[in-house]
């Protein structure tokens, strides 16, 4: 029996891995190697909450908000719509946006990049109106994500896309890699860390195929 293909479309982290801009840098480092004393190598990792591919807790964005460790792990397992956005202009609206194709999916990932940007920072990512959330709200959706940095623009402060989320206490995924994935329906699983406190974690995001 064939298996079904699974998609990575977390980004890896690494020093070249772009940043949010302010942001501390990301470092892996190597605190042990294997040698005559030691039969392991151990290593360490500093890095920004939101790098790379990642899930913006509900504390992002409300201070009285879940953090990633309580934020329950339902929204992140299920069903998905991959919708190709690429058409859209600085920002998804409502018309560049496949109604029917969507339906009443539980979680939407849109691809707005003809190619992820894996090694540069892009300023001018295609944002999310604050109308297409409201009207995945009220299909039904518990989750939308992006390849793109954030939903709301680089310089936005008042977090527009963000707070109609909060509206239907949605969950976010951001910085996701999409580039190989066809239109389509597939499982998504890319669960948070159980990090106290925390108002992101990066995540190991996969699509997998669903079986016919």
């Amino acid at each position: 029996m064939r298996q079904p293909r699974i998609w990575d479309i977390s980004q890896r982290l690494s020093a070249r891995t772009p940043l949010w801009p302010g942001e501390p840098d990301l470092v892996v480092s190597r605190h042990a190697s294997i040698g005559p004393n030691c039969p392991v190598n151990i290593g360490a990792i500093s890095l920004p909450l939101h790098s790379g591919t990642h899930a913006d807790a509900p504390l992002h964005y409300s201070d009285d908000g879940a953090a990633s460790a309580d934020s329950p792990l339902d929204a992140y397992i299920g069903p998905c719509v991959v919708a190709d956005v690429r058409r859209a202009g600085s920002q998804i609206e409502e018309a560049d946006c496949d109604w029917e194709a969507i339906g009443s999916a539980s979680r939407v990932l849109f691809r707005t990049y003809e190619s992820f940007p894996h090694d540069v920072w892009e300023e001018n990512f295609k944002a999310i109106s604050p109308e297409v959330v409201a009207r995945l709200r009220e299909n039904g959706s518990v989750l939308i994500g992006t390849d793109t940095p954030s939903l709301d623009p680089q310089n936005s402060k008042t977090m527009d896309a963000h707070h109609e989320v909060l509206r239907g206490d949605m969950r976010i995924l951001e910085g996701l890699v999409l580039d190989d994935v066809p239109e389509g329906t597939y499982e998504l699983i890319a669960l948070p860390l159980a990090i106290e406190g925390a108002d992101a974690s990066p995540v190991r995001a996969i699509l997998r195929e669903i079986a016919e």
